[in-house]
């Protein structure tokens, strides 16, 4: 089977795909161009990780960073400026994938700065702010799926605003954001906004499930616990499916999307494998499901072309099966809500942590610049 076939047959199932990772040297050399015309990649999703990694290695930001050094921006300023340049030259190579779909796929998303995922006034004023800095319809505002990111998820859609949610873990946290997303809409719609116009995603972390469940099932260490490794994250993707159909075939459901709305579509993220143990692409394979999206590091992307097994829908039917394997871990004694907190408290630090890192890179590239001038 030739290279490309197992994407598209990806593709054909339903399942968006979308690169996990940008930088300018993607845009620049003509490789993100490549991904979407040869591996069906319709989408791109950012995080504070793959920027800080992206400028700290690319001579590609050297002249922006002397022209924000010149006029002596600060380092918030320029990081931003810098972020939202990346994300509208990508937006703008999706344009094409972005009228093609109707506004489903040709997507970017741009994360507010993390340093914010507990407070909701601050939340929404900045995706308002980077909404309007990219200035590109085709994007998605990525706020996190905290209990303060929550109300801000709400009142961001309510201003007309395309919002990916992120750094969802458990099925609980993800029935919430679809209330958030509900009742987004509905003040959208009050507040004369065309719902048609609004599209949502919401980031249902895998990988980093099994990595946490894993580590405490081998901690137990009884046969019953060991049997269970590799279990869990596909499991509760699974089941966040099927709380997605149900939550989407009800009343209040259908009076929005009579009115114009699109469904908030499940995204998986976090689908790079963590144990060679594993098959590179369990994460991809295992959930097949229709209209969904895939977010794929480009190792991922690129083992998917090369051996992913796609034999259809993965994940239709499987809501029973998955809630077992839930219930094994309960009976082996895996406290699952301390799983998910655990998790959430360990992205929200982890995306913090590489916001400094990228705060730091470009202020010592600032300092360096105006030093040589």
């Amino acid at each position: 089977m030739g290279n490309t076939d197992r994407l598209a047959q990806l593709s054909q199932a339903g399942v968006s795909i979308w690169l996990d990772d940008m930088s300018r040297q993607r845009l620049r050399t003509g490789n993100l161009a490549e991904l979407i015309r040869d591996r069906h990649v319709v989408g791109v999703t950012t995080n504070p990780t793959i920027f800080a990694g992206a400028v700290a290695e690319g001579a590609e930001y050297d002249e922006q960073v002397r022209s924000l050094a010149a006029r002596d921006a600060d380092v918030h300023e320029a990081v931003r400026e810098l972020t939202t340049q990346d994300v509208r030259e990508a937006a703008d190579a999706l344009r094409e994938v972005y009228t093609t779909t109707g506004g489903k796929d040709g997507r970017v998303s741009i994360e507010v700065d993390p340093g914010l995922a507990r407070d909701t006034e601050r939340t929404v004023a900045e995706a308002a702010e980077l909404w309007k800095a990219v200035d590109r319809p085709n994007i998605f505002v990525k706020i996190p799926a905290t209990e303060q990111g929550l109300p801000a998820i709400t009142r961001t859609l309510a201003d007309g605003i395309s919002v990916n949610v992120t750094l969802i873990f458990s099925v609980e946290r993800y029935r919430a954001v679809m209330e958030a997303f509900f009742a987004g809409l509905e003040q959208a719609k009050a507040n004369g906004h065309d719902l048609s116009g609004i599209r949502s995603v919401a980031s249902f972390f895998v990988s980093r499930v099994d990595a946490e469940v894993d580590k405490r099932l081998e901690a137990i260490g009884t046969d019953e616990a060991l049997g269970l490794r590799g279990e869990a994250a596909i499991a509760n993707a699974r089941l966040a499916y099927a709380a997605y159909e149900e939550t989407f075939s009800g009343q209040r459901w259908a009076a929005l999307a009579e009115a114009g709305a699109h469904p908030q579509r499940p995204l998986w993220a976090s689908t790079g494998v963590k144990n060679p143990d594993y098959s590179d692409t369990r994460y991809v394979d295992q959930l097949v499901v229709a209209n969904t999206v895939n977010t794929m590091p480009e190792k991922t992307l690129h083992a998917a072309a090369d051996h992913a097994e796609i034999t259809g829908d993965t994940v239709s039917g499987t809501g029973a099966r998955a809630q077992e394997v839930f219930d094994r871990l309960d009976a082996v004694g895996i406290d699952v809500a301390d799983v998910f907190r655990t998790l959430e408290d360990e992205g929200v630090e982890k995306f913090d942590k590489s916001w400094s890192e990228l705060l730091d890179t470009v202020r010592d590239q600032l300092d360096a610049a105006k030093a040589r001038s």
